[in-house]
């Protein structure tokens, strides 16, 4: 087998142009020659990890089956490869210093002088090199976050010298720039690329392809001007023009030669036609020739940022287009949501979600909304909180629990339906209360999970501190609301449901995590399909 192959795909002119997007787009067409592919995600902020950041400022915390909380753009690998990531395919610079800190505390240093170079650049090579050497991946690709320029991420840039020189011909730079349209001159503009180039080769990198994210066309010749000014191939000059949706980038990118490029970079033959993108073209298609809605609400307190539920507004996507729905996605801000303005929110959806989250912040309209699906009969997906919420609205409107909480909103509940587990409340250090990653869960036979899945046994992935208290399971099945999931080993409740209502149904998990292009979530699917048949009967 041929030495793994190391991509790295860089930014420059601003942020948030795609360069997650633009990284899966080239593990799939790498994965549809037929090449073993993985991606990691090297951060340049020094937090250890994602999970104690705003989702108003990061989006959204993204959780690997290993319980690591990561990047969101960790959810586009996923969902655009079909495969699963670990805590080795995220590093921020926070995780490194940690490490080298800690290595040089245990004396490994020998008394050396730590310093940036050789031993941050080694620690972040190391992490770059660890999944390669471990899985003889055909390539690693390694997404460098920010923009080239920024103080932060210049220990990466260096060590992405360091390891084009190291590797030669088996590294390649892919930089992402943006072409700015002027619309008083009527002119689109690459000076901000030739300028992120300079920089980049300022720092010792020269790009062997530029992807050029623009808004409109860019001519033939204004591409040549670009790579006789970057020292690029100019068939390695790559337009990255708007997308109807993510999911056609992969298809734009093919059509634009970026893997025939890539392959050319590396040394590796090819042929034109030898890519299978049947499967992935198919759903595109579907999405793209989708005429019918479904109207789904989601309910929750980040709403007003697109990619704090990055991953379940992509499931709900995934599983309408499966359905040949298109959706339409009405996002509801818990906090202004009242018994008063319910039935003006909510009423011409087809069905609620209920988000997740932490925090009392916003958490009585969730409760409104759980009613009022309830009380409607409206299909309803409660998830991590969205689930809890379910469960409290119920002990207090239907069991007459009328102070039943969780103890992570009022400590001192008479009713504490929700609570920590007893091996959990000695536990001072918060990240050690938290059940992070992929747990088994059974399922009860005749069950809408059941159906959904058409299996017993299912493994889903946690991020949750609080768990429904079983001391109060007797009473809420005896009323109506069954456990039909339960962790084998611990004998906690993952999912609740109301049986005897259309589609009711809430998971202690998140299975949002866990869906992708080609393999959709089971329940997400059984939740759309519920929420048609829901909209015909209107």
């Amino acid at each position: 087998m041929a030495e793994t192959k190391y991509i790295f795909v860089t930014g420059g002119v601003a942020s948030s142009l795609g360069k997650g997007i633009i990284s899966a787009s080239i593990g799939k067409l790498l994965q549809a020659r037929g090449y073993s592919v993985t991606i990691q995600k090297f951060d340049p902020y020094i937090n250890v990890d994602p999970g104690t950041l705003n989702p108003y400022e990061h989006g959204e915390c993204y959780v690997t089956v290993d319980g690591h909380e990561a990047d969101l753009d960790l959810g586009h690998y996923e969902r655009f490869l079909n495969i699963r990531t670990t805590r080795a395919n995220n590093t921020t610079t926070g995780r490194i210093y940690k490490s080298v800190i800690e290595k040089e505390r245990r004396g490994d240093y020998l008394g050396k002088t730590v310093q940036v170079i050789p031993h941050i650049t080694d620690e972040i090579k190391r992490n770059i090199k660890f999944l390669g050497n471990k899985y003889k991946y055909d390539f690693v690709i390694t997404e460098i976050g920010g923009t080239v320029g920024d103080i932060e991420s210049l220990p990466f840039i260096e060590a992405v010298r360091q390891m084009r020189w190291e590797l030669g011909k088996s590294c390649i730079n892919i930089h992402l720039t943006y072409v700015p349209y002027l619309a008083a001159a009527k002119e689109l503009k690459t000076k901000p690329t030739q300028h992120s180039v300079k920089q980049l080769q300022e720092m010792g990198i020269q790009p062997d392809v530029l992807v050029l994210r623009t808004e409109r066309h860019i001519p033939v010749e204004m591409r040549k001007k670009v790579a006789l000014f970057c020292n690029v191939d100019h068939e390695s000059v790559v337009e990255c023009i708007d997308a109807r949706n993510i999911y056609e980038v992969p298809l734009l990118m093919h059509k634009e030669g970026l893997d025939t490029a890539v392959l050319k970079k590396v040394g590796f033959s090819y042929k034109e036609d030898d890519i299978n993108l049947t499967d992935w073209k198919g759903f595109v298609d579907r999405y793209n020739q989708a005429k019918d809605t479904i109207r789904i609400a989601l309910v929750g307190k980040y709403v007003g940022l697109q990619d704090a539920y990055k991953s379940i507004n992509e499931a709900l996507i995934q599983a309408a287009t499966y359905n040949d729905r298109k959706l339409v996605l009405n996002c509801v801000l818990s906090e202004e949501l009242t018994e008063e303005n319910a039935d003006e929110l909510l009423k011409n959806n087809d069905g609620i979600v209920i988000a997740p989250g932490f925090g009392q912040r916003g958490i009585e309209g969730k409760f409104v909304a759980a009613r009022y699906a309830r009380e409607k009969d409206i299909p309803a997906f409660g998830i991590c909180l969205g689930m809890q919420c379910m469960v409290i609205e119920f002990a207090r409107n239907v069991l007459g629990l009328k102070l039943a909480n969780s103890t992570e909103m009022d400590s001192k509940t008479p009713d504490n339906v929700i609570d920590l587990m007893e091996s959990q409340k000695e536990v001072t250090d918060m990240g050690g209360t938290m059940r992070l990653g992929a747990f088994d869960c059974h399922l009860t036979e005749d069950s809408n999970a059941y159906k959904a899945y058409k299996k017993m046994t299912i493994s889903e992935r946690h991020r949750h501190r609080y768990e429904f208290n079983n001391n109060y399971k007797e009473a809420f099945e005896k009323a109506g609301m069954s456990c039909t999931g339960i962790n084998p080993e611990t004998k906690l409740v993952e999912i609740v449901e109301i049986t005897s209502l259309k589609w009711y149904l809430g998971t202690q998990f998140h299975p949002e995590y866990g869906s992708t292009v080609l393999a959709p979530n089971p329940l997400f699917m059984s939740f759309v399909e519920a929420a048609i048949s829901n909209s015909k009967k209107k």
